[in-house]
């Protein structure tokens, strides 16, 4: 209460300071006529600085010292400016900015290269997908997750899973943000396919620590998908069509004030891959055939010169089967995606902007397995159905953002059914309702000439049955820019996480579900630290160093697999409560200009946990302790026709529990642990490779061919071991060897990439 009363005194006594002062306010746009969101500009005048960002609309605004002023407007992917006149009176003026070529194919760690790194603050990412054309992949378009798995600080998965693992922690410990909808079902089968389709997705804001406090919910990382909500003024058509699966995204203008955006998305791998399994000698799998396709849909309504509607819809929909004669099982799994957020975002006044949101978000997954006269099926779901409010303002230059936040949980944990097996009880998990209330503040105060502070709090109140908790979340950070060549950052993060997300395969098989905080069952929790530092070293080249700790509390797992067998589901008895600590150092080395372009980044880190039923209550590795993560992006533009892209992913293999000895017990083998987690598998090593012929490369047309190979020296990078126990005809002697199963090796793709 204290904070927003000395809000209000400064919004009612800011009229006494600006006698001397005059307000420049108005609007960013390029030359496409695309309202410029997030671009910078630096006021100096009379000895003195101002920043401002602009908001949604392209709007700025900024209280000045009268006299000579100097403006810097600074964009990712656009020429800077610098415009300089006298101040007399209250100034309105408009700015157009010029795409920069240098830019294209850049990982944008600043805001802009060319300038001191003013903006950049712990552990934050962003970047333009469709520029990042070159860096190879299984269906020759950008993959969203895959990239982040180069960046430092995420772990690398491996073959087979469509998760990321961020700084140490779990993988349901990641938000991933459609246009600020939740999406809780994360991937395609098995990771391969990319889980968004690049055409509709503009640009991506990627954060490992989670620092803005005006998002909240997990204990990793944020991911921000942000699609075009520029105007169309013409339609545009553009797609891509590989051996494997195929898009097509279309832009339509209605009338000067409403349009609409369109994209869609099919595989027919059935139709090329399935030939290839069933061709297979030594293949396991047998009939199976999977199927995948998603929808984006976006509308836009200009109702009025400060109101913007926009409607955003996301749908996706998988679907694996498998049947073995041999067995007489049949088994089919289907998981779906539904998203829907209507939105008006509204310019009060220069200096003001505020959003308003409703959403409804759904992810289910069924199984469905029938052997012999046993029918078994698991389903689970979450529905989420959120408002989400916030509003930009600035109190004497400084930036703030305020809002609140709404949300209504309706869970299935696991549903299970069987038949014809008297030994089962049939009875599930019941329903689980939550809400959850968030009310949010930003502000990013200049605290000296070159010491700057980004500090946020989140306070939460959250209940479900019985049980409620309010938590206070402090964000904080600090960036001190000594020259324009350096910049160091030191941050603390508190967070709380509600919804938990339940693994239960080794492979990315989805059959994970999420379980809200009910029954005893308490909300995890983390402290993060953080320190770092920015170097620009040249024109074309620049690196971070930086390192983290992180402490976890309330960790849950669940060891029994699907689900169990043997007796009713109770998740409050059945799931382990245990902390986990992570640590690490983090650096990246990134060259941004020139025909050769790309990254490399380094990670090292530590990742245990501690849980009293496990291990005999001994800390252990986590399952994604990964000590090295290695990863080099390079991209070439050899002239206007060919550019080449390559990545090499190094790391080191995931932890798992495998015996360390057998003996007997009544003639029959027994296995011995020595430890949880107390085995390693390989190495994982990757070398990807791609190639792009442009037939046409205009700013309105393209016609390109890409040619990409994934595992380029066919490199057999294990997904689980089986152990192979072999018993003699005496049963004086067991010999166990390791089967290593691969999933696949070597995965060339050839497609077309057109717009018009």
């Amino acid at each position: 209460m204290k904070i927003f009363t000395f809000f209000f005194c400064f919004i009612c006594f800011s009229g006494v300071f600006a006698q001397s002062k005059a307000t420049i306010s108005g609007n960013i746009k390029s030359s496409e006529n695309e309202n410029l969101v997030g671009a910078t500009l630096v006021f100096a005048a009379s000895d003195s600085q101002v920043f401002s960002t602009a908001d949604s609309f392209g709007n700025f605004s900024a209280t000045i010292p009268l006299g000579q002023v100097k403006i810097k407007i600074d964009q990712t992917g656009y020429i800077p400016q610098n415009i300089q006149f006298e101040v007399k009176k209250d100034t309105f003026i408009s700015i157009i900015l010029e795409k920069d070529i240098a830019h294209l194919k850049e990982v944008v760690i600043a805001n802009n290269k060319k300038s001191a790194i003013t903006n950049l603050s712990n552990g934050k990412l962003s970047f333009n997908v469709k520029e990042l054309s070159a860096v190879p992949s299984v269906m020759g378009t950008t993959d969203i997750l895959k990239i982040l798995q180069l960046t430092p600080g995420v772990q690398n998965s491996g073959d087979a899973n469509g998760y990321f693992y961020v700084r140490g922690g779990d993988p349901g410990h990641n938000a991933i943000l459609y246009n600020g909808t939740p999406i809780y079902g994360m991937s395609h089968l098995l990771g391969i396919f990319p889980f968004y389709n690049a055409d509709h997705i503009k640009d991506v804001e990627f954060d490992k620590s989670s620092s803005n406090a005006k998002y909240g919910g997990r204990l990793s990382s944020t991911t921000l998908l942000n699609s075009n909500r520029k105007m169309p003024s013409e339609f545009e058509i553009q797609g891509n069509v590989g051996i494997l699966a195929s898009q097509l995204s279309l832009a339509v203008p209605l009338n000067d004030k409403n349009a609409f955006y369109i994209s869609g998305r099919k595989t027919y791998i059935d139709e090329i891959v399935g030939p290839l399994l069933k061709s297979g000698k030594n293949n396991d799998v047998k009939n199976m055939k999977y199927g995948f396709s998603d929808a984006n849909f976006t509308f836009l309504s200009q109702l009025s010169k400060k109101n913007l509607f926009v409607v955003e819809a996301f749908a996706s929909g998988d679907e694996l089967k498998i049947k073995d004669d041999n067995l007489a099982l049949r088994t089919s799994l289907k998981w779906s995606n539904f998203t829907i957020s209507p939105s008006l975002n509204t310019a009060i006044s220069p200096n003001v902007s505020m959003s308003n949101a409703v959403y409804f978000s759904q992810y289910s997954n069924d199984l469905n397995m029938e052997q012999a006269t046993i029918q078994f099926a698991v389903s689970s779901y979450v529905k989420d159905f959120g408002f989400s409010n916030s509003v930009k303002y600035a109190i004497k230059n400084i930036p703030v953002e305020s809002g609140l936040q709404y949300v209504y949980h309706n869970l299935q944990p696991q549903r299970v059914n069987v038949d014809n097996f008297a030994t089962i009880d049939n009875e599930s998990p019941k329903i689980i309702n939550a809400n959850e209330a968030a009310v949010f503040t930003t502000l990013k105060p200049k605290l000296s000439e070159k010491l700057f502070a980004d500090l946020g709090l989140r306070i939460n109140y959250y209940t479900s049955g019985a049980d409620s908790y309010l938590h206070f979340q402090p964000r904080v950070v600090l960036n001190y820019l000594p020259t324009e060549k350096y910049s160091f950052y030191a941050s603390y993060n508190k967070q709380y996480q509600y919804l938990s997300l339940i693994t239960t395969s080794s492979v990315g098989i989805p059959t994970d579900f999420w379980i809200a905080s009910s029954d005893g069952i308490k909300p995890q929790s983390s402290n993060e630290f953080s320190i770092g530092s920015n170097q620009n070293l040249s024109k074309n080249w620049s690196s971070s160093l930086g390192g983290f700790y992180r402490l976890m509390k309330d960790l849950l797992e669940y060891p029994y697999g699907v689900t169990q067998f043997n007796e009713v589901t109770t998740f409050k008895n059945d799931l382990y409560v245990g902390e986990g600590k992570a640590y690490g150092f983090e650096t990246m080395v990134k060259k941004s200009n020139g025909r050769f372009t790309g990254w490399l980044s380094y990670t090292l880190s530590w990742s245990d946990r501690n849980f009293d039923e496990l291990n005999n209550g001994k800390t252990y590795f986590a399952k994604y302790d990964r000590r090295h993560n290695l990863s080099l992006v390079g991209m070439y533009d050899l002239n206007s026709k060919w550019n080449f892209g390559l990545t090499q992913v190094f790391s080191s293999g995931n932890r798992f529990t495998m015996p360390t000895s057998w003996y007997f017990i009544n003639n029959n083998p027994v296995k011995e642990y020595s430890g949880y987690n107390n085995a390693q598998m390989p190495n994982y090593i990757r070398t990807d490779i791609s190639a792009n012929y442009y037939f046409i490369k205009t700013a309105k047309k393209e016609s390109a061919l890409n040619f990409s190979i994934y595992n380029t020296f066919n490199i057999g990078n294990p997904v689980y071991v089986v152990l192979d126990v072999q018993v003699s005809e005496n049963k004086d002697k067991v010999v166990v060897k390791q089967e290593e199963k691969i999933l696949y090796r070597i995965l060339p793709s050839v497609s077309w990439r057109f717009k018009f």
